[in-house]
């Protein structure tokens, strides 16, 4: 008999599953984890959910058959489920950057913030089989334009409390790792913050710093091909350098080459941003990182010709910064607050920006600056203008202070993708 074609969008297929799982009174209804085991399974639907068993997995794939409809007209598929009478399609239209159902890599997005590096890497073909991240709003932001709710704790997959076999079941197989992991311990207005208030830095900082080691833990388990990670140049000169030996010794240790380039972005977005990209490669000789040259853009080529009269800053605010601007130049110290130079790239844009702005503060003639709006602070970071915002500013300016800059993880993902593609995509990977 011939299958008939049927098709649900995912987030029906999301409100169907989260019912189910309540109605079958599964341990999976009440985890922190469910979303995230939810929206990972259906674009993963051969496995086995992760906090979930086979049963579960089973009564999923059959509720998904009774909730759908038969197909009509243009099909954007992603993930096809077949249960021998009929084949089923999760639709991601709702969805601005679905996900890839057949890459020619697979790679997971750790310490995922709101996906520049899911951008960067789907852009060239790659299929993400694994996310995390621990901040809740970064997390919708995520969900609302991948369609994947990311784990959270790292820890629950790759801490010390585990054993291999647990690690190696937790993370599916990947050929590459990617990891902008934080860098408030590493940078240097974290490290004078929290030399101020007597608190530990670098490494010595349990809550951030130490999470470097859950990278090593998973790529010591699960072998990638390839590791990107990013981070503050600041992480090259943190406690006179012990701190970068540290990490590229340790990935030599498992078996890695270790390249790194201090990047700064001014060239493919108008921002003056300076990162670290670390390449790592199991078994191969060192990466080449590309070099990012040309003439630094324009901040006013990204900004808004009429941006509301919400985000000029108050008179009290203004006249605030300027006190503090002439008391801090006075006597060569501190933080300091100009209007940008349209004509040049912005400074760096910060994770607390939302709070007052003076990191980029956009001249106005005959009115007080403004900030800059989440929508020109996503093109700072070359996100596309598909991409959804959060619903109010303040995680917004926070989420993309912490990101990454996508064109630069695009330029060197094509160039990983040119040298491995072919070999990467001939690996046997089992379906987890």
């Amino acid at each position: 008999m011939k299958s008939t074609i049927r098709q649900i969008h995912f987030d029906e297929a999301v409100t169907a599953l989260k019912i189910l799982t309540r109605e079958l009174g599964h341990p999976l209804a009440h985890h922190s984890e469910r979303n995230a085991s939810i929206s990972s399974w259906l674009q993963h639907p051969l496995t086995i959910p992760l906090f979930g068993d086979k049963e579960l997995r089973d009564k999923w794939v059959a509720r998904l058959f009774e909730q759908s409809y038969p197909a009509l007209g243009r099909r954007r598929e992603s993930t096809k489920l077949v249960d021998g009478r009929h084949e089923l399609f999760i639709l991601y239209e709702r969805i601005p950057f679905p996900p890839t159902s057949v890459g020619s890599f697979r790679f997971i997005d750790l310490f995922a913030g709101i996906g520049g590096f899911r951008l960067a890497l789907q852009s060239v073909g790659g299929q993400c089989v694994f996310s995390s991240e621990w901040d809740k709003s970064a997390k919708e932001t995520y969900y609302r334009n991948f369609g994947e709710f990311p784990f959270g704790d790292i820890n629950i997959f790759s801490g010390e409390h585990l054993a291999d076999d647990q690690v190696r079941d937790f993370i599916p197989n990947h050929d590459i790792l990617c990891a902008g992991f934080p860098c408030q311990p590493f940078s240097r207005a974290g490290v004078s913050a929290r030399n101020s208030i007597g608190l530990k830095h670098g490494f010595a900082c349990e809550t951030q710093g130490t999470l470097f080691f859950n990278i090593v833990r998973v790529a010591a388990v699960k072998k990638p091909a390839v590791m990107i990670l990013e981070n503050v140049k600041n992480l090259v000169l943190h406690d006179k350098g012990k701190t970068f030996s540290v990490i590229e010794q340790t990935v030599r240790d498992l078996g890695y080459s270790f390249s790194y380039k201090i990047i700064n972005a001014k060239t493919v977005v108008p921002q003056n941003r300076a990162r670290c990209f670390m390449v790592a490669l199991h078994g191969e000789k060192e990466f080449d990182i590309p070099e990012f040259k040309g003439n630094p853009l324009p901040l006013r080529s990204i900004l808004e010709p009429e941006p509301p009269r919400s985000y000029t800053i108050s008179r009290r605010l203004w006249l605030g910064h300027q006190r503090r601007t002439e008391r801090n130049l006075a006597r060569g110290t501190g933080f300091t607050a100009h209007t940008a130079i349209l004509d040049k790239p912005s400074n760096t844009l910060v994770a607390r920006y939302g709070k007052d702005g003076k990191e980029c503060l956009i001249p106005q003639k005959g009115k007080n600056p403004r900030k800059l709006t989440p929508r020109e602070c996503a093109r700072l970071l070359g996100f596309p203008e598909e991409f959804r915002l959060p619903d109010t500013d303040t995680p917004a300016y926070k989420q993309f202070g912490n990101s990454v800059v996508v064109p630069v993880v695009t330029k060197i993902a094509k160039l990983l993708a040119a040298r491995f593609g072919k070999s990467l995509a001939g690996r046997k990977l089992s379906p987890k």
